[in-house]
């Protein structure tokens, strides 16, 4: 009898993993395939930037021989309550500053008060310490700001870690010369 329920415990337990890892893959779309595309030439707007993002999709640890990868968030805000905003490229880049992967092949619209949001997985070792996203965005008005940040999340038994990085403007008005 103890056996048997033995048994029936180990179909359960087999059955209900499966299905997690059947609804895992159900997902049909990663956050960055969610866009509003738009035809629209975010060049002729008149107002236009682009952002830094730096990203970090491993760190080290130990003496510093070893690696800990991290799953990155790229996350565009537009935190206007009545403008819309267009994202019209975001760029991954590596620490060598080669560029690994571009996101966009057409513009997006920022409604107000949306975000979009671009995923760098865990399993990507490409990028290292010095990844980074070049973020081109563009809007009608010259008052928008976006808010374009990054969280980088692992785990690794029961060890965790978390934290973000914030865009800065790629233009001679945002940075001093040393």
């Amino acid at each position: 009898m103890l056996v048997r329920i033995f048994q029936t415990f180990l179909v359960c337990m087999a059955i209900a993993c499966t299905s997690g890892e059947e609804q895992g893959r159900e997902k049909t779309q990663l956050p960055e395939q969610r866009h509003q595309y738009v035809d629209i030439d975010a060049n002729a707007l008149p107002f236009h930037q682009k952002v830094y993002v730096p990203i970090y999709s491993e760190i080290y640890h130990s003496s510093g021989d070893r690696r800990f990868l991290l799953t990155a968030t790229l996350s565009v805000r537009n935190i206007s309550m009545c403008d819309s905003l267009y994202v019209s490229g975001v760029d991954y880049y590596d620490s060598y500053g080669q560029k690994k992967r571009t996101y966009l092949e057409q513009t997006i619209l920022l409604g107000p008060l949306a975000s979009v949001e671009f995923v760098i997985e865990d399993k990507e070792d490409e990028g290292g310490a010095g990844a980074n996203f070049i973020v081109d965005w563009a809007a009608r008005k010259d008052n928008l700001r976006p808010i374009i940040q990054a969280v980088m999340i692992g785990t690794s038994s029961q060890q965790g870690i978390s934290f973000t990085t914030e865009g800065v403007r790629m233009d001679s008005s945002s940075y001093a010369p040393f």
